[in-house]
C-alpha cells in the first residue's frame, strides 16, 4: 500500500526546490557568464553564452597576475588549517579533561572571543602587527586566521573531547603511556570528525576571505585570489568576463572539497553535539 503523501511533505519539497534554485543560481550565472564576452554579459546576462570557448580564462592567466594569487591562497589556507589542526587540539585536550577554576577561566577566555566584534579591535591589532613585522606578508595573515579560529576549534575539540571514555587513557596509563603518547596515539585519531569539520568550515572561510588580507597585505604586490579578483573592478569599467572567470576557478576547489567532505563534515557537527 502506497504512503500517501502528506500536504506538509508537499510544502517541504517545494520550499527545497525553491531554496535550491536560490542557492544554485548564483553559481550557474558565474559559471555561464566565465564564458561570455563583455558585450554578451552586458546585453543579456542571462542568456547562454553564444560559445564555449576559454578566452576569458586565457587571458585572465596572461593579463593579471592570478596564478601568483592562487599561489598565495592556496599557501595561507593549507599553512593556516594545518598549524590549527596541530597546535589547537593540545590546548583543547587539558581544557576538556582537566578540572578546577584555572582551566576553566581560561577556556571562558578562549570562547569570549565570539562575542568581539573584529571592528573594535582591529586598529591596535594592526598596529600589533606593524610592531612585530607582521603586516604585508603571508605569515601575519596565518597567524591571524589561527588565532581566530581558537574559539570555535577549541569549543569543537573541548565537546568531542569530554564524550571520550576516561577508561581509554587509563588502560593507556597502565600500560606506560604518558601523555603525549595518550594525546596523540588515542585521542588525537579519535576526534577525527571534529577535525575534519574544522577544516571543511575554516577551510572555506580562510579561503574566500576578502577583508583581512585586503587590510593585512594591504599595499603590498602580494594578494590572495579574492583581492586580486577585486582588482578586475576598476572605478569606470569592468572586466566581467575575467572576474567571472576567475570567480570559477576560485570557487571550484571550494566546491569540489566541500562534496568529498561533507558526509564527515555532517557526522562530526552531529557527534560533538551529542556528546557536549
Amino acid at each position: 500500500m502506497r504512503k500517501k503523501i502528506k500536504a506538509k511533505d508537499w510544502l517541504l519539497l517545494v520550499l527545497t526546490i525553491v531554496v535550491s534554485i536560490i542557492i544554485i543560481f548564483p553559481v550557474l550565472f558565474a559559471f555561464m557568464s566565465a564564458f561570455k564576452s563583455n558585450g554578451e554579459i552586458l546585453a543579456d546576462p542571462l542568456a547562454l553564452p553564444s560559445s564555449f570557448g576559454f578566452d576569458n580564462f586565457q587571458r585572465l592567466f596572461e593579463e593579471t597576475n592570478f596564478l601568483e594569487a592562487f599561489t598565495n591562497s592556496v599557501i595561507i589556507t593549507i599553512c593556516s588549517l594545518f598549524l590549527i589542526v596541530l597546535i589547537i587540539p593540545m590546548a583543547a585536550y587539558p581544557l576538556a579533561r582537566q578540572k578546577g577554576k584555572f582551566y576553566y577561566i581560561v577556556y571562558v577566555y578562549f570562547i569570549m572571543s565570539f562575542m568581539i566584534p573584529f571592528q573594535t579591535y582591529m586598529i591596535p591589532l594592526f598596529e600589533q602587527l606593524d610592531t612585530l613585522g607582521l603586516l604585508g606578508n603571508l605569515y601575519g595573515v596565518i597567524n591571524q586566521y589561527i588565532a581566530f579560529s581558537v574559539s570555535l576549534s577549541v569549543l569543537l575539540y573541548t565537546s568531542f573531547i569530554r564524550g571520550i571514555p576516561y577508561t581509554l587513557e587509563e588502560a593507556a596509563e597502565i600500560d606506560g603511556a604518558n601523555k603525549f603518547t595518550i594525546f596523540w596515539k588515542i585521542i588525537f585519531p579519535l576526534v577525527t570528525p571534529t577535525t575534519v569539520t574544522i577544516i571543511v568550515l575554516q577551510g572555506l572561510g580562510i579561503w574566500n576571505d576578502f577583508l583581512l588580507p585586503l587590510l593585512v597585505m594591504s599595499g603590498m604586490d602580494v594578494k590572495t585570489i579574492n583581492v586580486e579578483i577585486y582588482q578586475f573592478i576598476g572605478l569606470y569599467s569592468a572586466q566581467w568576463g575575467i572576474l567571472f572567470a576567475g570567480t570559477v576557478i576560485a570557487m571550484t576547489p571550494m566546491i569540489i572539497f566541500f562534496t568529498a567532505a561533507q558526509r564527515y563534515f555532517v557526522k562530526g557537527i552531529t557527534a560533538g553535539a551529542v556528546k557536549a
